[in-house]
């Protein structure tokens, strides 16, 4: 037991550093399935090309969120109008934060965790992204899950959406219900109902008599009583929704396939699952815009309908940096996991100015595909746009499906739809299994290098196991608790101390310079806008967000179901369970420091011996002689106190 948790321990107390060996003979070196014969790096891997990369940078960028959330705030907050906030925050925070996280991967070829032997008093940063990774990779796969279950539903004509068949109650209903209070006696009435208006007795019900009786549209109730089997609150677990749960394991064979030798088998996966979305919204948009309706629709989303008034507005600034934020996946450990795999020469600068317009294009994008239909569903039942229009679980498994209900074999339209939000959600989580794999590697380069398979698909096992709760009857209510919490604040808090780490503590001259050594030199006018946003208005922009998160926080709730205290009090838990890291983390590593509390901390708050370009070959005149420079230049950590990697082509 003592060596289990020793082993535990060293992944997340100790810092990694290289061994004096140095082995040349390459044709000596052990071959693993995760590496190429034309890789740089032969004790990590490389990506086997440059697409490869890209395409997987986008797949991890490009989500649900592109899809489900980001058209609602657009029409939500002012429309075209919208996309001005938009693209500054992208500017200010977006880019800025991307660029970071993966010049940062790259340059010392390492996960989210090891990056910080740069700064060793920061790594339960690193932590604290690959646990709310792996939190959100428990229920980010019971939406694929649901998506699967839609998309083998659709195999069948009529959809089972389309009408309130046999598993439906009597509140289900295509149309709307009105009571008409008609007084038949001086001294009693009684209500009947009438629909659109008709007459009663060869009379018409006047408007003020006129009430409507709330109803479920078939669509809501297969979600809630078919799909979900939805209990009444989180209190009422009821049992596992097994067709979700074979659902749910087939989402995670699924991607343990893909990851089953790391980047090397996802890289091929991804020429489909990341290209095939935009295959979908471009069909989906041109029979969109066939429809009677859809320009209403259009012009609720972004057209002439945009409302510039709305700009003043603080809420709609804070959406649009919200949205920035989650859509490109920052301060989730992927961005950097994933760029550690690249060489280091790679243009690191133009990949990430790419993956970005790439990801805030595709939201505009799918924008109009999805309000296209949406505006011919509001035309078919005389509403306007906005009372159709929804966000999230909403649109995605009641709103649009009710659409797609409606149009000419509307089954294949059906299984487009739901096949893409598949390889939408599966391309994320490739990114975040990624990040608990490379970690896993980088800890223990030398018992898990030839074992990456295990590692995938043990990885993929556990988390099924975790995800099952989620596949209750219940399960809904944990998915929007976990959404709420884990991708909330603590996203915020490890992006700001990222920002601040690097650039007030490990330097943000020197960082540049590290940059530098990949892209080549830069103009100090290139430099001057990243200097701006990586030293105050990034920092600046999440601190606004993460203060007006906390003041405007509301406890979460699904549609008119309130979550008990004790539901909202574990999500509080399971913020401070990834962020009590941070300080563990530091509180150690200054423990193991050697000297007064003043050289403690001088220790810690400099790069261990050795840091800097994983292959001997790249470090260059700056890096030549680690251990010369830092001890000319930083108070290190003790030698008790790292790790020891065996890389056989590089002293680390």
């Amino acid at each position: 037991m003592r060596k289990y948790w020793s082993s535990f321990t060293d992944v997340i107390f100790k810092n990694p550093a290289a061994t004096d060996t140095v082995k040349v003979d390459h044709e000596k070196q052990q071959q693993d399935s995760h590496v190429g014969s034309k890789d740089e790096n032969i004790d990590r891997g490389n990506w086997t090309n440059k697409r490869e990369y890209m395409l997987s940078m986008i797949g991890y960028a490009v989500g649900l969120g592109n899809v489900w959330r980001f058209p609602y705030l657009a029409y939500k907050n002012g429309g075209g109008a919208f996309l001005i906030p938009y693209v500054i925050m992208l500017a200010v925070a977006g880019i800025p934060l991307f660029f970071l996280e993966s010049s940062f991967g790259q340059f010392c070829s390492q996960g989210p965790v090891n990056v910080w032997r740069a700064l060793p008093i920061f790594q339960g940063v690193g932590v604290a992204m690959v646990l709310v990774s792996t939190l959100v990779g428990i229920y980010y796969n019971v939406i694929i899950a649901y998506s699967l279950y839609y998309m083998f539903a659709s195999f069948q004509s009529p959809l089972p959406w389309s009408d309130c068949f046999y598993w439906s109650n009597s509140n289900c209903s295509l149309t709307p219900r009105e009571v008409c209070n008609i007084t038949l006696a001086a001294n009693w009435s009684e209500p009947v109902i009438i629909a659109n208006m008709t007459l009663w007795e060869n009379e018409t019900c006047p408007k003020e008599d006129i009430t409507s009786i709330p109803v479920q549209s078939p669509s809501e109730q297969y979600w809630d009583l078919v799909a979900l089997q939805r209990s009444s609150g989180l209190d009422e677990t009821g049992p596992v929704v097994w067709h979700l749960a074979l659902c749910l394991l087939l989402g995670w064979l699924l991607i343990a396939a893909a990851l089953y030798k790391g980047i090397k088998s996802s890289g091929k996966v991804v020429y489909f699952t990341a290209t095939f979305p935009y295959v979908v919204l471009l069909i989906l948009l041109i029979r969109g815009v066939t429809l009677e309706g859809a320009r209403d629709g259009i012009e609720f989303y972004i057209g002439s309908q945009s409302n510039l008034t709305k700009l003043g507005e603080a809420e709609v600034w804070r959406d649009a940096a919200t949205q920035i934020f989650y859509s490109l996946s920052v301060a989730w450990g992927g961005v950097t996991a994933l760029s550690s795999y690249n060489k280091f020469h790679n243009n690191v600068f133009k990949d990430a100015l790419t993956v970005c317009l790439t990801n805030c294009g595709t939201s505009v994008f799918a924008g109009f595909a999805i309000f296209s239909i949406l505006g011919h569903m509001a035309h078919v039942y005389g509403k306007p746009v906005s009372e159709v229009a929804q966000a999230g679980f909403g649109l995605a498994f009641i709103a649009y499906p009710d659409a797609l209900s409606k149009l000419p074999i509307s089954p294949l339209w059906s299984i487009l739809f739901f096949f893409m939000l598949l390889t939408l959600g599966l391309d994320s989580q490739f990114a975040g299994i990624e990040v608990i794999s490379t970690c896993l590697q980088d800890a223990f380069p030398e018992r898990f290098k030839s074992k990456r398979s295990i590692i995938s698909v043990g990885t993929c096992a556990i988390l099924f196991l975790l995800g099952l709760p989620c596949v209750t009857q219940a399960g809904i209510y944990w998915v929007t608790l976990m959404d709420q919490f884990c991708a909330g604040f603590v996203l915020l808090i490890a992006a700001l101390l990222e920002l601040v780490g690097v650039f007030y503590f490990y330097g943000g001259n020197r960082f540049i310079k590290d940059i530098e050594m990949m892209i080549g030199t830069r103009s100090s006018l290139f430099w001057l806008w990243w200097r701006a946003c990586w030293f105050f208005i990034t920092p600046a922009v999440i601190t606004v967000i993460l203060v007006w998160s906390l003041l405007t926080f509301r406890p979460p709730s699904y549609g008119t179901v309130q979550y008990p205290a004790w539901g909202v009090a574990l999500g509080w838990c399971m913020i401070a369970f990834c962020l009590i890291w941070i300080p563990l983390v530091a509180i150690w590593k200054i423990l193991c420091a050697q000297g007064n509390p003043w050289q403690r901390m001088c220790a810690v708050c400099s790069p261990v011996e050795g840091w800097g370009p994983y292959l001997e070959v790249h470090r260059g005149e700056r890096y030549a002689d680690g251990q010369r420079y830092y001890r000319e230049n930083s108070l290190h950590l003790p030698d008790n106190n790292v790790y020891h990697i065996s890389n056989h082509l590089t002293r680390l």
